[in-house]
């Protein structure tokens, strides 16, 4: 019985450990690093990918500016946006290149067609 009841207040305490909220900095270097990763992968290129990217690096200066102004859970959300238009500069990126590859693989396909006839 005893060890149980260890083991239960173990399990729950890791999992209090594992549902801490990150802190304001810790979620600002997730956000600059998601931004980099966009810069990185060329996202500039696409101009609806660029717009969330730009969207991103608005809203973390926005949030540096809340956290300065001590309004944190504010500046919190404002990186969790930051993020999320990150990922989505991202996703549109591969979106539109995998686009480009298909409509080459289909101009492929109609050329190799009309050879054929």
């Amino acid at each position: 019985m005893r060890n149980a009841v260890i083991l239960t207040l173990l399990g729950a305490s890791a999992a209090g450990c594992a549902a801490r909220t990150a802190t304001f900095d810790e979620r600002l270097n997730a956000s600059q690093a998601l931004i980099r990763t966009a810069e990185e992968v060329g996202v500039e290129e696409i101009p609806r990918a660029d717009l969330h990217l730009r969207l991103a690096r608005e809203q973390v200066q926005r949030a540096q500016r809340l956290s300065a102004e001590g309004v944190p859970d504010r500046a919190r959300r404002m990186l969790l946006r930051a993020e999320a238009d990150a990922e989505l500069a991202v996703a549109v990126a591969r979106e539109a290149r995998v686009e480009a590859l298909v409509h080459e693989a289909l101009r492929e396909v109609g050329s190799i067609q009309q050879r054929l006839r």
